[in-house]
This record gives structure tokens, sequence and C-alpha cells, in this order.
């Protein structure tokens, strides 16, 4: 093939050639970079001056760039300077293009992803085409997702996170415009924070999609909760509290779901099958479920609320941004925050005493969305509050919400609000209010009734001394009469030796060795095998390296013991036989050991104390295995006819298994609390316009439309029926009454006889 079809206009072939041989087509590729060199001068100058014939040398170097990499070192810091420089001047095709032709550059090992992506980041806020957004979009997230496949590309995220919190900080100075009144009004095009939303947006997505999980990642959404552009805080605030509400700007395609509407009427039009039907029917009930899990998974976003650092200063920093700019900010906007507020307070154990003052002033019955607050001021609350603080909050919930001038509903919902708080710091309950709202349980309402009680039964377990003596029940009454009394504010229960119920893991365990005969050498293998399906990647290169292994000096399992520890079992498991001679002892305490395993309960096994943990790396399966074993000792004891106390253990135990299984974040499910904890059973409400239509819509599907069938279905050309069929039907007094009825009873001799005269000669005319 001769040169001489290598010109400017064949540049794909000439692409082609080089890239079969690089060498031999040097000279014609420098050729073509000199003319690029002029060309993009040109193009800096007057950009809409040959912007065809710059792209299409744009691409063509950046299809070849890879075998000339010397000649080609500054061409992708040029393609990035034109983007970022002259970005406004640009056309669209011509951006899309350079984008576009970056992206090759990446996908070739020409640059690297930190390069890329300095580049792609500060164009999302400038970009206005929804397209190109969405591709820099989905390039940035893939490319970050492709780079932490198999072990996490610290350098990488480092770097991006650093940009990314340079683009929130960058808007942190400008003054809080809020979400209503005169300055959202007079804010310009410049507060909208889009570099800060974006930032926010992307950090969201890489969270959801698990590839960064560590606690940079949940610093640079907290610093977008005290962003001065109230749009990047609702993003950060949702973020935290669980409920995203960009979830579907996701670039997922897999989740989109079908439309069942037009799969249901393409079944109607096109042939019907069975196997058509069935396909159907699975699609539609893929679909509800996926709406059902969808409407379940709002709930908080535990981990990264554990992984906040320095959770006093966020939450003072919170609250301190809901007190100073209180008349900017809408009703919705501060429930946000008080919200997360008072999750950071609950989860972490934070004294933000000023959040209760402020508090106060919304709690009224007639307020908007009163059960949001009070959901909030009850999640804030935890046994390290101090009660004077809560004390004047309880006192006005029950003036506002417990009297005789508002409704049932208002009172139930002013007595479950009082109990969460009690629940958490029980030492905010004046005696004279306790028994004032007690005294509620006779109410006729079911809901109030049950608010009564539920205060009732609280005390009752936490602290009875201030009930009256006849409210107080059996079992605290007995507890009273043997000494018991509650510890008081600021003092802790004796110190944990143990974790709560091991002994009966220990007691498993053995079991299973006993029955299956495995070596103690053998339980390394086990362990293992436990942590598969529970790893945790670590969030530091200092924790990447995995444990050190240290062997010990004989293959025997570590025993510790304490002599006061052996006295105390040996006095626990034989104190009749305390008197046996000083020879026969150790003889009888090893019978007594084997006895007492035998006859031994599972309340007396919590009793003893393990020493597993000194022995064992507990895995997160054994912590699971522990649950189970709980549980089922709370079983037994319940069946055995055990107490309420035993009954509410066993529920909370299982509440806490379905919370570890579906979410997997601990005891910390148990601080939050919804609006239907505070509300109560409550009637039926009645349906409003939309709630009856959709009722009525809802019972309508898969039903033939109202209307006879009579005459459409029964033929072959549906119709409907004729004026013969109609007057069959007629009931017989409407025919008694006709005229044709009464003129034949009032007809002559000869009109009857000129009647039949014309029948017979019908008659005739119709057999021939």
């Amino acid at each position: 093939m001769g040169r001489g079809v290598l010109l400017t206009s064949n540049l794909p072939q000439l692409q082609n050639l080089i890239k079969r041989d690089p060498p031999a087509y040097k000279e014609e590729f420098l050729q073509q970079w000199n003319h690029y060199n002029s060309i993009r001068q040109i193009f800096q100058i007057n950009p809409d001056e040959n912007a065809q014939h710059f792209r299409e040398l744009v691409s063509f170097i950046a299809q070849v760039a890879q075998c000339y990499p010397k000649e080609t070192a500054d061409f992708p810091s040029q393609i990035s300077s034109l983007l970022l420089e002259s970005y406004g001047t640009l056309s669209p095709d011509t951006r899309r293009s350079l984008v576009q032709n970056l992206v090759m550059l990446r996908n070739k090992d020409v640059i690297t992803s930190i390069t890329l992506l300095q580049t792609l980041f500060p164009l999302l806020p400038k970009t206005t085409s929804s397209s190109l957004r969405g591709f820099i979009r989905r390039t940035i997230l893939s490319d970050i997702r492709t780079a932490n496949i198999r072990t996490k590309n610290h350098k990488l995220n480092r770097a991006v996170q650093a940009m990314l919190f340079g683009m929130v900080e960058r808007g942190m100075d400008a003054e809080v415009v809020g979400d209503k009144g005169k300055l959202k009004a007079a804010a310009g095009p410049g507060h909208n924070g889009e570099e800060a939303m974006w930032a926010v947006v992307l950090t969201k997505e890489l969270w959801r999609k698990g590839i960064w999980t560590d606690a940079k990642t949940v610093s640079i959404i907290a610093l977008g909760c005290f962003h001065p552009v109230v749009k990047v805080q609702s993003a950060s605030l949702h973020f935290f509290l669980g409920s995203d509400e960009d979830k579907e700007d996701s670039d997922d395609e897999e989740e989109d779901m079908p439309d069942v509407k037009a799969l249901q009427h393409r079944r109607e039009v096109n042939k019907k099958t069975r196997s058509g039907e069935k396909k159907l029917q699975k699609i539609a009930k893929a679909v509800k479920n996926k709406k059902k899990k969808k409407s379940e998974n709002n709930t908080p976003n535990f981990p990264a609320i554990q992984l906040l650092n320095d959770p006093q200063t966020f939450g003072e920093k919170l609250y301190d941004i809901l007190n100073k700019y209180d008349k900017r900010f809408s009703l919705d906007h501060k429930i946000l925050i008080m919200q997360l507020l008072s999750r950071v307070m609950g989860g972490h154990k934070l004294c933000v005493l000023g959040f209760y003052t402020y508090i106060m002033k919304y709690l009224t019955y007639h307020q908007l969305r009163i059960p949001s607050i009070l959901v909030a001021l009850a999640q804030s609350v935890h046994d390290f509050t101090p009660p004077d603080a809560l004390t004047p909050v309880v006192r006005k919930i029950a003036q506002e919400f417990v009297h005789p001038g508002v409704g049932s509903e208002v009172i139930a919902a002013g007595i479950n609000a009082i109990r969460e708080v009690c629940r958490r710091q029980p030492w905010s309950m004046e005696e004279d209010l306790l028994g004032d709202l007690i005294e509620y349980r006779k109410s006729r309402d079911k809901a109030v009734t049950a608010a009564a009680r539920g205060l009732l039964q609280l005390f009752r377990e936490v602290n009875p001394g201030m009930l009256k003596r006849r409210e107080r029940g059996k079992e605290a009454s007995m507890g009273m009469a043997k000494g018991s009394q509650p510890l008081p504010f600021g003092h802790s229960a004796q110190a944990a030796v143990d974790i709560e119920g091991l002994v009966l893991l220990e007691d498993h365990l053995k079991k299973l060795r006993e029955e299956e005969g495995v070596a103690s050498g053998e339980e390394d293998e086990d362990d293992e095998a436990a942590w598969e399906g529970w790893e945790v990647e670590s969030e530091s290169e200092e924790s990447s390296d995995g444990w050190i292994s240290v062997d010990s000096d004989t293959d025997e399992d570590l025993e510790i013991s304490d002599s006061e520890d052996e006295d105390d079992k040996r006095k626990k498991k034989g104190k009749g036989k305390a008197k046996a001679g000083q020879g026969d002892e150790e003889e009888k305490d090893e019978e007594n050991e084997k006895e007492g395993a035998a006859q031994e309960t599972a309340e007396e096994a919590v009793k003893r104390i393990s020493s597993l943990a000194t022995t064992k790396i507990l895995t997160p399966a054994d912590f699971a295995l522990l649950n189970d074993l709980r549980i089922k000792a709370a079983s037994e004891a319940v069946e055995r006819g055990a107490g309420s106390g035993t009954k509410r253990k066993l529920a909370a135990l299982e509440s806490q298994r379905k919370s570890l299984l579906a979410s997997g974040d601990g005891p910390i499910t148990d601080t939050f609390i919804s609006e239907d904890d505070i509300l109560g059973p409550r009637k039926k409400a009645k349906a409003d316009y939309a709630e009856r239509i959709a009722s009525i819509e809802k019972g309508r599907e898969g039903r033939e439309k109202y209307g006879s069938l009579k005459g459409k279905k029964k033929k072959a050309n549906p119709s409907s029926s004729t004026n013969r069929e109609k007057a069959r039907n007629k009931p017989i007094m409407m025919i008694l009454a006709s005229g044709a009825v009464k003129g034949k009873k009032k007809a002559s001799l000869r009109q009857k006889q000129q009647k039949l005269r014309a029948h017979i000669e019908r008659a005739k005319k119709a057999h021939h």
C-alpha cells in the first residue's frame, strides 16, 4: 500500500497501521502531531473554527498515544487544561469528545486514576448536560470501584477523599441562607453549593455500594451537615438518618422495576397462554416484594453514626446551628437536625443540655409533626442524662398533653412519650405526677389505658418505691421487702466480670467436643472457619497486615486458675459435704462436679464465671451462637413458669437477634424508636378522598368492567340485545298496561277479522 493514502482524511487507516507497526509509521505520526499542535493553538483562540477536525485529531492521538509515550507525554495535560480552563467556550460535542478521550487514556493506562479524577471532579458542577454529567459520574464511580476490587487502594482513596474534603470546605465560609424568608429569595446563583452537593452525593454512593466504609468517608458527610447551603445539609442529614432521597438517581439499571400495568395490558392484547400468565404473576410478586423491602429499608445508618469522629463536638455544632438559625430553617429541616442530634446523643450517650431547653417551645399538642419531635426527645435521653434537665420537660409534656381538654389520642401520645423518657432515665419523674398519670389506666379509651398501664409496669420494674403500695404489684412488693433499692443517678451496678451468658456457650462447646471427639489442636481450624463471612475490611494500612501469630511453648490449652474462684465453686456445688475427710476431699469434689454438671439448670449456669474468654478468641459466629443459647435458656425458663421479667428478657433477646440479622449493628438499635411507639394503638382513621379512590381502584383490579354481559359475549359478533329480546323480558304488568294489549281488548269483530286475514296471507307468502 502506498504512502499516498496516509493523508489527513485517512486517519482511521493510519491509526490501524500505527497500531500494527509503530516504529515504521513514526514519521507519519509526527507529522500529524505537529498538525495537531498548530490546530490546537488556533482552536484556543477561536473554538468554533475547525472544531470537527480538531476532535478527529484528538481522537486519533488518544488511540495511538500508548505507541509513542515520549512524544505524547504532554497530551493528557493539554486536554485537561483545555477542559478546565476553557470549558465554558467549548461546544457540547467538543466537551464530550475531550472527556471520552481522557477516559480512553485512563483505560489504556496512559494516565493514572488520580490524574483523571482531578480533571473530572471539577467538571461535575460546571456541566449542564445531563447525559455528560451522568457519564462523568459513572466513570468516577466505576474507576474507584475497579481500584478497590481485590484490595483497598489506600493511596487513591486518600487522594480522592482529600479532593472531596476540599470540595465541601470551599463553601463553608459563606453565610447560612436557610430555606425560608428573605435571605433565600435574595440569594443569588452563587449560593447553590453545587460543588459540595456533588461531593456529598458521590461519597454517599460509594458508601452505599460498600466501596468506602471507613471513618474518613463519614467525616466528609459529617462536614456537609454544617454547610451553609440547606440542600447540602439536607442530603448529609438524610445519609445518617437512613432515608436517602436520591436513591432513584443511582446509575444501577438493574434496580429499575418493570411496569406491571404495561405488562398486564400487553397480556390482554397478545395471545393468552398459561406460561405467560405464570410469568406475569411472578413479575408482579417480585415487584411487590421489592417495594416492601424498599419501604422497610428506611432505618438509621447505625455504622455511620458509630464511626463519627468526636461525636460530642459534632452534637454541639448541630445544636448551635439549630439554635442560631432557628428563624431561617423550615420546620421539616429543623426536625431533620433534631432527629440526627437525638440519635447521636442516644447512641454515644452525650449530654447537650441546651437541646432540652430548646425543644420545650415545640412541646404543644397543636404543633405540626409533634410525633417526630417527641421521638427526637425520647431518643436523646440515656442513663447519663441529668434528671434535673429532664424534669421540666416531663412536666411540660404532662401539662400540654395530659388533661381533659384534649382528645384521647393526644393523651396517649403524651403518656407514651413520658414513658419512653422515663425508661431511659427513671429519676426524671416526680412522685405526685406519676400518681396522676397512672390514674389514666381507668380510662375508657384503649390507647390511653395501654399507655398508662405501660408507665405503671415500667415503674414497677425500675423504681416501685415511687408507687403507692396497692399499685406496686406482687413482685415489686416482695423485692422491696427484701431490701432491694434502685441505684441513684450516677451510680452503676457491680463491675462486669464476665460476658453475660458465656457459660452457656462454654458448656455447649464442651458438649460438642465430647460428642464429636474433637482434639484441642483442631480448634484453631474451626475458629478460622467461623470467621468466614464475618470479615470486616480494615480501615487503615496499619491493620491490613492481619494478626501476628505467636506460638506457645507448649501445645496445652491456656488455663488460668484462682484459688478464690475454686473455693467459691466448691462452696456452691457441695455445701452439704464440706465436713468430709481431708483424704477423700479431692475424689468427692470430682464426683460432685460431674453430678452438678448433670443437674445444673440454665439459670444456675449463668451465675458461674466462665474462663472461655481467656482461652479462646471469640468469633462473630460464637456471639451469634451465644445469643441463640441465651434465647433457648430464657424460653426454657418461661416454660417452667418464670416471671414476667424473664418473658421481657426473652422478647428483648429475640428482637436483638432480628436486628442483628437485619443490620448487623448490635445493641444500638435499642436506642431508637418510631412514631408508632409514641402514638400507640389507634382506631382506624377515616380515609380521605385519595385513600378511598385508591381503595376502589385496588378492588377493581382483575375484575371485569361493570355492566350487563347479555348479548355481548354470547354472540359471534358482540352487540346489544334486540327489541324482541327486551320485550320478552318485560314485566307482565307493564305489558297489560301497554297500548297494544288494550287495543286488542277494545277491537271490534270487523277489526279482528281483518287482522286474522292479514296474518293468514303473510303465513302463505312465508311458506311459498
